[in-house]
């Protein structure tokens, strides 16, 4: 997602690095590109209007700064914009009563009942004890596929095939989450697909009923302006708290995205950034607006890995590079490990000029690397894993059978590894002589126990 509309002001904001002097002419040059940018982004057209608007005049009536290029310091305005229209704050979950309610809205097809399951699981991280609440009266499928999440998430759901009563399910949900000590309900309510009259009082009557703390609208961004129509209809019936915007991780242009909030006046709490039941993240305007703008986003990298990575096993090893005991089943963990971050495509677009970088290249043959070189150490004995010196002729032979490869491909696999080892033990050494060195501490902080802590764990994780 917005992969055009961040291409295009890439290329805006390589004509701004070179201004001399901002004026009005090079100004509305640059920001009819954006604006362009924008429309074709799928951006609703006030909304647009409206922003370059802005950034016109901040732009022009702001001193330009002796330190700063005239180009940079509009680049900086559009940054400052583009949070503002996205929120400028980060929006929390508002968690009131004994037990909370959370409504969950939309039409069908946006993903509601898995970003349900999505929210479960966030709000369980979160300390939470979450009940799902199947109340689609109408769709057996969708009682069906909630019930299937919460057994993926070891989760209570509180389903009654054949009730048709709305507000009879709801009161015997709270009776529910009271006798399981639950202190949030998710409800995961019917959808259409468009909004019409029964639908909208059937909601109504929910929300007077449960009284939740948190109305969130579930948006498919990939509907663009007709996202905000729907926002505008389902806000008009039933004053939603917020938005889930799904499939993020698609070609929505991010219409959606940049238009809600300046229409609705509701923030984006949450996006969909895959089919798999982690992919939520919380919304933050401005790691989002760094994103568009090409700028990475380091900081939620940095969490994607320190969720996905085991501190203790990073620390054991760590250990074992140091001593020169690291094998292809440590090597076989760091793989997957790897894989848990997500697919390389979304963690190059979340390093600063990632994105721009790589364009056009073909990431995917990566993703095949990592599965080949998995499939391979999967296909050896553990013996064989923990000391590869047994791997003669035949072996390699046996392995690349079983593995679907050549047996080059298992040689190169091997020597790889081979000189990662090496390099290893050699690092050891050096990390000892600085530690004999600088007492026990090493040079400046880098040595052994006595010193900063010595390599820092995970140093050869990619």
């Amino acid at each position: 997602m917005f992969e055009t509309l961040s291409g295009k002001l890439q290329n805006v904001f390589r004509n701004l690095r070179g201004l001399g002097r901002i004026t009005e002419a090079n100004v509305a040059d640059a920001l009819r590109e954006v604006r362009l940018a924008l429309l074709e982004a799928d951006v609703n057209f006030q909304v647009a209007r409206d922003f370059i608007e802005a950034v016109k005049q901040k732009a022009l009536g702001q001193e330009v700064i002796q330190s700063i290029q005239p180009g940079q310091q509009i680049i900086k305005i559009i940054h400052d914009e583009l949070v503002a229209l996205l929120g400028a704050e980060t929006a929390g979950l508002r968690l009131e009563g004994a037990p909370a309610s959370l409504m969950l809205v939309g039409l069908h097809g946006s993903g509601k009942t898995t970003t349900c399951g999505k929210l479960a699981r966030w709000l369980q991280k979160q300390g939470a004890a979450p009940l799902l609440v199947a109340a689609d009266v109408y769709r057996p499928a969708a009682m069906d596929q909630l019930a299937t999440l919460g057994r993926q998430l070891d989760l209570p759901v509180f389903v009654k095939p054949g009730e048709t009563d709305v507000l009879r399910l709801a009161r015997e949900a709270r009776e529910a989450a009271a006798a399981r000590q639950r202190n949030v309900l998710l409800f995961d309510t019917a959808g259409r697909l468009h909004i019409d009259e029964p639908l909208v009082q059937e909601l109504v009557r929910l929300r007077d009923l449960v009284q939740p703390s948190e109305i969130l609208l579930v948006l498919d961004a990939a509907t663009g302006q007709e996202a905000v129509n729907v926002a505008t209809h389902f806000h008009q019936a039933l004053g939603i708290t917020g938005a889930v915007l799904t499939k993020l991780d698609g070609d929505a242009r991010g219409g959606a995205a940049l238009s809600f909030r300046a229409v609705v006046g509701r923030p984006i709490k949450f996006m969909g950034v895959g089919e798999k039941l982690e992919d939520l993240e919380p919304f933050h305007p401005e790691r989002m607006a760094q994103r568009i703008l090409g700028m990475g986003d380091v900081v939620s990298l940095v969490e994607k890995a320190a969720e996905a990575v085991d501190q203790e096993e990073a620390r054991r090893l760590e250990e074992k590079m140091r001593k020169g005991q690291f094998t292809l089943e440590d090597f076989l963990a760091q793989l997957r490990q790897m894989r848990k971050l997500g697919p390389l495509e979304s963690l190059v677009g979340l390093l600063p000029g990632g994105a721009e970088a790589l364009k056009g290249a073909d990431l995917s043959r990566g993703e095949k690397e990592f599965r080949r070189m998995e499939g391979i150490i999967c296909a050896m004995t553990p013996a064989e894993r923990r000391n590869p010196n047994l791997l003669n002729a035949r072996r390699r032979l046996r392995i690349a059978n079983g593995s679907g490869v050549k047996v080059s491909e298992v040689n190169n696999l091997l020597n790889r590894f081979h000189q990662m080892q090496q390099m290893m033990k050699k690092m050891g050494k050096f990390q000892k002589m600085l530690a004999r060195m600088g007492g026990g501490g090493g040079l400046g902080g880098l040595g052994g126990p006595g010193g900063s802590g010595g390599l820092p764990p995970g140093m050869f994780r990619r």
